[in-house]
């Protein structure tokens, strides 16, 4: 999936931030010490990132309806059967009912092997945050409250090289990209999540609905508001959400913009052909729609995209345990590391604000086929 998320990027500076602190007094100890200093522990391989397991050690797998997982492996299918690992395993999964829970539990048992995942530093506990598809309001015309545009990727850019792609927000807003308006929506809080959330949907006030998709960005590293807005005493962290900064906005209208423009990133979009049917997800880095609540963004180059995902973590400001089989979907650019997922919530404000409030930590174990 493409992008990565305020809340989860926030997150993700703070953390380490706070790593940062914690290594300074080792830092100067190790300055003042006559002793040369340690060489660092190399980086664990493949192999040692992942750990085969038996399945009794995958904490509530038994519990779990799989039922709603096996679309979402079957959906990934055409993509792994490309590979000859999962050529065989993906044949077989035709000819199991998937409606029978327990013909479903005995293939992934069979035919699968779970491995636990490791991070570089030995650990086996990682970051777990949430994402979701906003929904928007809007007009293929500008008018009325239709008056915030979704850019298309500048047709000029295609070919450009990467520092000229690398423009300011405020410059591009200024009026260089007039005429790459793809729609216009009545609310630039709402256009500012969707930004950062990368795939979304309008429903246009002629009654269709339309489905964006990332398109390309203008190559600036992402800057939470939300974070600015906490640091400049404007909301606390618990507000640090969707409908935090909805409520901001309406007290403070004349500081939606200068809010925005903290950010120096712009995504650009296109819209999904009308194949794409309005009951799936998002369209996600696999390239097949993304499942609610069964879809992982993941790091591709530690997990394989399309791969059976078990995980084992809590719900979002909760000790109330989510475990459940996943799949491998979607990537994003804040998702780095072996155990470090997003989880697809699904569409709309109630998915965005359990994805808003979500950075959990959990454990994954991938399934391979044996």
């Amino acid at each position: 999936m493409p992008l990565p998320r305020p809340i989860i990027d926030a997150a993700l500076t703070l953390r380490q931030i706070t790593r940062a602190a914690w290594l300074l007094p080792l830092l100067v100890l190790a300055a003042c010490s006559s002793q040369p200093p340690a060489p660092s522990a190399p980086s664990p391989t493949a192999s040692e990132r992942m750990q085969p397991m038996e399945w009794q050690a995958l904490p509530g797998w038994r519990d779990d309806h799989v039922i709603a997982a096996w679309s979402a492996f079957i959906a990934s299918c055409p993509q792994l059967a490309k590979q000859s690992r999962w050529t065989s395993v993906c044949t077989d999964a035709k000819h199991v009912d998937p409606l029978d829970e327990r013909d479903i539990t005995r293939f992934f048992e069979t035919r699968f092997q779970p491995y636990r995942l490791t991070n570089d530093d030995g650990s086996t506990t990682g970051t777990i945050t949430g994402y979701y598809e906003p929904i928007l309001h809007g007009a293929r015309d500008r008018h009325g409250p239709y008056q915030t545009p979704l850019y298309r990727f500048p047709n000029a850019w295609q070919a450009a090289p990467q520092r000229v792609r690398a423009a300011q927000r405020t410059l591009l807003e200024s009026g260089a990209l007039r005429g790459q308006e793809l729609v216009w929506v009545d609310d630039p809080v709402e256009a500012a999540f969707l930004q950062i959330q990368g795939s979304g949907r309008v429903r246009l006030d002629d009654g269709g609905t339309m489905r964006v998709a990332f398109a390309g960005s203008n190559n600036q590293p992402f800057r939470s508001f939300n974070r600015a807005l906490i640091e400049r005493g404007e909301i606390d962290a618990s507000q640090a959400t969707l409908a935090g900064v909805r409520a901001w906005a309406k007290r403070h209208p004349q500081r939606v913009e200068e809010m925005l423009t903290v950010n120096p990133r712009m995504v650009f979009f296109r819209e999904l052909d009308s194949n794409h049917s309005a009951t799936q997800g998002p369209i996600g880095a696999l390239g097949v729609p993304l499942t609610s609540e069964r879809s992982l963004a993941v790091d591709p180059s530690r997990i394989p995209l399309g791969a059976p995902v078990f995980l084992s973590t809590t719900q979002p400001l909760s000790k109330e345990p989510l475990q459940r089989l996943m799949v491998a979907q979607d990537t994003g650019s804040a998702i780095k590391g072996t155990v470090r997922a997003d989880f697809y919530w699904g569409h709309g404000d109630a998915a965005g604000e359990r994805a808003g409030r979500m950075k959990q930590d959990g454990r994954l174990w991938v399934l391979m086929p044996k």
